[in-house]
């Protein structure tokens, strides 16, 4: 999954390192300009026709590749096999087809979770619970007209009317719809979109801007007292790169093109963008810059705000970009800034310029165990301070280290299985590690190979100052690539009435211990209070330091056997978390986004003169709310 190299320590070829530009792609910025003509596979207007005649990350029916009542790819998934131990299926991950022996266990002790209580969601989606679409015929005769492929299908339909929060997954896999999107648009390109609004003008439609489906903050679920048409505009056919600049180190992309296409194109010519959040293999770049999105590497490659050279974005009002590609300039507010973060209110983002860097030569991981979470926070706290951080450094707490122990595949053979037990016992015996104490940082460093290796060196010897001891390059391994398929875990619980969902925030670093300490303890009490009757999953972990702070990310989760409303439940709690969050200094989020979900929030987040502006900026740009996705304001 990472854009560096194959594995620890991966030096690159000399011919996987020379700069080859991308077959087919256009090279200059004039070049760039496409026509209408130009538009890839330019469908005839009809709904669902010829998919084009060049292939897309993403089919238009997504839900032929992709899970629609759940995370990820249909053929994978955890599962409990005959056996009652975990299982990964699949082949498109590392752990496809490994068996995770110890998982059981850990459900049965930590969440009161059994087998025999077992979910049986729905194979398929009734078509009969989908509420029926909302038509506006001289709207869809205008699409026809220009020439614009969409859908009213309504498995499509549904699959666009919702993210990834725990209550959007829950509803759909009880086949419960409040309001789902009556059309589905596909542009192709630039010129597509600026039809479509323009269209969605004359008729009064709603838009809602549709990238990979990742959200987590309910931004993309419609309003449930919407009586116009809403468009869900789905940009994955928007997927191309336009050029790329080796002199610049720039690249022109469109916005509907999905993070790890962009870096498996940009790595052929030999570059990547390093930008790799969690959901990199389904998040697109324009939601990246619609949610002021932030990558594990951002250390070394930046937050997405930091990448961004140029954006492009079609709004009521017309087409706001800027004169030049300038790599700063003083012209007053940046108008970038109000695209950042605009989550889908003020237009569609349709090109991005980014920069771009050669593929690190040298890759290698690691991982660092710390007699317990102080120590370990006070070690990132170091590293931040005297600017040596790796590219990717999170500290991980006891919950979730046991967690992760607990996802540890089947032993291959009795020398690694006698290797675990003689590093377990050095730790826990000889150097006096608490099991149910410590804590685990998993790191990962590129760059140029003598200096990764000097990087390493100091990173570690700071770690020996507050008690750190190296715990091996596999399990630094181990922990990122679990990253991407945690998510997967989630559909697994709901089997067996275990609910979860993760949330974020940003802190100064003197209050991040006070914050997770009570964070975690506000869990526990709510639940208690509100009548779960098995203990809670409660953990947290630092995924990415500054100089004045440290992002946290929590997750958490119950059983819910014996909760008549467990949805109710669980917003309640989530929402006295992000109370508890904000009484200790954490911001409202750090990079998932406000959405529905915060919004209440928002204006004692950033004070009402800020909000005032937000509303101003709304009121100028879409005036008619074409773009109603309520988001925000």
């Amino acid at each position: 999954m990472a854009a560096g190299g194959s594995g620890s320590g991966s030096l690159q070829s000399a011919a996987q390192r020379r700069l080859r530009i991308l077959s087919g792609h256009l090279r200059g910025a004039a070049e760039a300009r496409l026509s209408a003509a130009q538009c890839r596979g330019r469908a005839t207007g009809s709904p669902l026709t010829a998919e084009g005649s060049q292939p897309s990350t993403f089919p238009k029916r997504r839900q032929e590749l992709l899970k629609w009542n759940g995370w990820g790819y249909n053929d994978s998934k955890f599962i409990f096999n005959k056996k009652g131990q975990g299982e990964f299926t699949g082949k498109r991950y590392r752990l496809g087809g490994m068996v995770f022996p110890l998982l059981k266990e850990w459900v049965e002790k930590n969440l009161g979770g059994s087998l025999e209580h077992k979910l049986t969601p729905r194979a398929s989606l009734n078509v009969n619970d989908v509420p029926p679409a909302i038509a506006n015929e001289e709207f869809l005769q205008d699409l026809q007209t220009a020439k614009i492929s969409y859908s009213q299908d309504a498995e499509i339909r549904v699959f666009r009317s919702h993210g990834h929060c725990l209550s959007e997954i829950f509803m759909v896999r009880e086949g419960m719809f409040k309001r789902v999107p009556d059309v589905v648009v596909w542009p192709e390109c630039h010129d597509d979109v600026v039809k479509i609004v323009e269209i969605a003008c004359k008729h009064n439609v709603c838009i809602i801007p549709f990238g990979g489906g990742t959200s987590v903050s309910n931004a993309l679920e419609c309003p449930a007292d919407e009586k116009r048409t809403i468009v869900s505009l789905d940009t994955s056919q928007m997927n191309r790169i336009h050029w790329i600049d080796e002199k610049n180190l720039t690249a022109h992309v469109e916005a509907g093109i999905v993070g790890q296409e962009l870096e498996r194109q940009l790595n052929e010519s030999g570059y990547c963008t390093g930008h790799e959040p969690d959901s990199m293999e389904f998040s697109t770049l324009g939601g990246w810059v619609a949610t002021r999105a932030s990558g594990m590497k951002k250390n070394i490659y930046g937050n997405i705000e930091d990448l961004v050279i140029h954006i492009k974005m079609v709004t009521p009002r017309g087409v706001i970009q800027k004169s030049c590609q300038g790599p700063r300039m003083s012209t007053g507010p940046d108008i970038h800034h109000f695209i950042l973060g605009s989550e889908g209110t003020l237009g569609v983002i349709t090109e991005v310029t980014v920069k771009i860097r050669p593929i690190p030569e040298y890759q290698k991981y690691g991982s660092v165990v710390f007699p317990n979470f102080e120590r370990g926070v006070a070690c990132l706290r170091e590293v931040a301070k005297q600017r040596c951080a790796p590219a990717s450094i999170r500290l991980m707490d006891n919950v979730q280290f046991q967690f992760g122990y607990a996802l540890k595949p089947q032993v291959a053979s009795i020398f690694t299985s006698l290797l675990d037990g003689l590093k377990k016992f050095y730790i826990t015996k000889f150097k006096g590690f608490d099991p149910n104490v410590l804590c685990v940082a998993t790191l990962l460093f590129e760059g140029d190979r003598e200096k990764v290796l000097q990087h390493e060196k100091q990173v570690y010897d700071i770690a020996a100052k507050f008690g750190g001891l190296a715990a091996g390059e596999d399990n630094g391994q181990r922990g990122y690539m679990l990253t991407f398929v945690i998510a997967y875990l989630r559909d697994l619980g709901m089997d067996y009435y275990l609910i979860g969902e993760s949330f974020e925030t940003s802190v100064p670093w003197d209050r991040v211990l006070d914050l997770c300490r009570n964070v975690k303890e506000r869990i526990v009490r709510e639940c208690k209070e509100r009548g779960v009757q098995f203990p809670p999953f409660a953990t947290c972990r630092v995924t990415q330091t500054y100089d004045a702070g440290a992002c946290v990310y929590f997750y958490f989760g119950f059983n819910y056997r014996g909760i008549s409303d467990p949805i109710h439940v669980y917003d309640q709690i989530e929402m006295a978390c992000r109370d508890e969050i904000i009484a200790n200094g954490g911001s409202l989020s750090h990079h998932h986004g406000v959405g529905k979900l915060r919004k209440q929030w928002l204006k004692e987040s950033i004070s009402d003169v800020g909000f005032g502006m937000l509303k101003s900026i709304k009121e100028y740009v879409d005036p008619n709310n074409i773009f109603g996705s309520r988001n925000l304001l």
